[in-house]
């Protein structure tokens, strides 16, 4: 067996690269990534808060903390090392109140005046670094999240949000980013997925490689996707993210 490289680092995005949207990893996805983890250092990036991706990674917190070698939850600004927090930022102390209070109370007069298939509960969910902002309602129904996902292909519910939030509010300093099936995330300025490289800034990697499925510029991965310090890959699902990882790293076209 090959010995592993520590120098090289392969950092994964979650939503719809190791994972279907909000599902659980499948098995034959895990044992890849244990099987790729002999070979390379591995990280996971997400949006997401810990908890998400926890659940999407199997349900065990201790378990994925310690499985993966980095675990990035809202793009890096809660960071972990080989089970211990790094690193922990927080919106309301970059922000302050009145200006969250301020956004926060107009992104729901808007959603109050929206009209799309179905309504829920759970608008505006308020993470560490970021605030995420959900039209249909996070409580909806997986099927339910289908549909508004169809509709907002059609009717571009989230880019005619984001576009007006710009407009709204162009001296804040925030920036916005489109993932998932239903939702965006609010974040200050460059707290996007590139935020988690700092972390990895004096680690001593040669090569980072990101992996992603929202790559298009407004997609949550398009930052990190176009970084200098990464080589970008675009996936366009878990089992495309599996075989281009074993092109790449075991050797199966020789």
């Amino acid at each position: 067996m090959a010995s592993r490289d520590t120098t090289t680092l392969c950092l994964f995005d979650v939503d719809g690269t190791l994972t279907a949207s909000r599902k659980e990893i499948l098995p034959e996805i895990e044992r890849f990534l244990e099987q790729l983890k002999e070979r390379v250092v591995v990280g996971l990036v997400g949006g997401s808060d810990q908890k998400k991706i926890v659940e999407q990674m199997g349900g065990h917190e201790e378990e994925t903390l310690n499985k993966f070698d980095y675990v990035f939850s809202e793009n890096g600004l809660v960071a972990y090392k080989h089970g211990k927090l790094i690193a922990k930022e927080d919106i309301i102390k970059y922000m302050g109140d009145d200006k969250l209070q301020m956004f926060i109370n107009y992104a729901l007069g808007y959603m109050s005046k929206l009209r799309i298939p179905v309504k829920r509960g759970t608008f505006i969910e308020f993470r560490n670094g970021m605030i995420n902002v959900c039209p249909v309602g996070r409580s909806c129904s997986q099927a339910e999240r289908d549909q508004f996902a169809e509709y907002d292909k059609v009717h571009h519910i989230r880019e005619a949000f984001v576009e007006d939030l710009r407009k709204q509010f162009p001296d804040l300093g925030l920036s916005y980013s489109i993932g998932g099936q239903i939702s965006f995330d609010v974040f200050p300025d460059g707290w996007d997925k590139r935020y988690c490289l700092r972390h990895l800034e004096n680690e001593g990697f040669k090569t980072i490689h990101f992996f992603g499925d929202k790559t298009m510029p407004g997609g949550n991965d398009h930052e990190i996707y176009e970084d200098p310090r990464t080589i970008g890959h675009k996936v366009t699902s878990p089992e495309d993210t599996r075989k281009q990882c074993h092109a790449m790293f075991f050797n199966l076209n020789k």
